[in-house]
């Protein structure tokens, strides 16, 4: 007959087995709940827009835009636009209308050399010009501008990019937003005479001098985030110097 003896270890043992799966299980559960959340977090960015049937149904009429722009405000133009209807109508009618009634909307189903249909596209000239200048001269997220012009996320992306790029070439063409650097001594003391009219004790000068911060979005890259972020604005930004004649015009710019 065997007669087993009873040890207090084996209870001991038996204790810190069911510690260890007890211990194993909060762990598994605890990395479970730690990947949910972070799939949320990671789905969160594509949930921040609107649809079609949250926004008003047609962008080009009685969108907030349209009014702003029918108005033909100064005073509302700079506070949305930072530019005056004068500068508007300037760049717009000098490049910008004409290659965005000429050149196709670049898209992966569409032959890039087609012709354009306007009368497809959601925005005429103006409403694209507008939303740039929207774009560029604040830090409103995505959702304000398809409230602003009534566009579904994608045409909002597509005709920014798009309208960047007109942007750029008309600017680099018009001779009001060359950036020139005075070419002569008389060009200095011509200015010099305007500063000292309007300021009789800056002698000598011949112009101002200022800085701009540009809100800039962050890089994946840790060395171009590192470089853009500043820790007294605590955010991204792009710092810019620029320099001003008496005669309002740019003679430098460093960034």
């Amino acid at each position: 007959m065997y007669y087993h003896t009873y040890d207090a270890s084996d209870d001991s043992s038996e204790d810190e087995l069911d510690n260890i799966t007890l211990l194993a299980a909060s762990v598994i559960v605890l990395g479970s709940e730690e990947a949910r959340i972070s799939r949320a977090e990671n789905r969160q960015p594509s949930r921040r827009y609107l649809r079609r049937a949250q926004l008003l149904p047609n962008p080009r009429s009685n969108t907030p835009w349209q009014v702003l722009y029918e108005s033909q405000d100064d005073r509302a133009f700079i506070t949305t636009m930072g530019i005056d209807c004068a500068t508007f109508n300037l760049i717009l009618g000098s490049g910008f209308r004409g290659r965005w009634e000429s050149w196709a909307i670049p898209r992966p189903d569409a032959n890039p050399a087609g012709a354009p249909r306007l009368g497809g596209r959601s925005l005429t000239a103006e409403g694209a010009l507008g939303l740039i200048y929207h774009y560029l001269t604040s830090a409103m997220p995505d959702t304000a501008l398809q409230q602003i012009f009534a566009l579904v996320p994608s045409t909002v992306s597509r005709y920014r990019h798009f309208a960047l790029d007109i942007l750029r070439d008309t600017l680099r063409e018009m001779p009001d937003a060359a950036v020139e650097w005075w070419t002569s001594a008389e060009e200095c003391m011509s200015d010099n005479e305007a500063v000292v009219f309007r300021h009789p004790l800056l002698v000598n000068a011949i112009g101002t001098i200022d800085g701009l911060n540009l809100l800039t979005a962050s890089s994946d890259d840790p060395d171009v985030e590192n470089a853009t972020y500043n820790g007294w604005l605590h955010g991204h930004f792009t710092s810019c110097v620029l320099v001003f004649s008496p005669r309002g015009r740019i003679t430098f710019s460093n960034f």
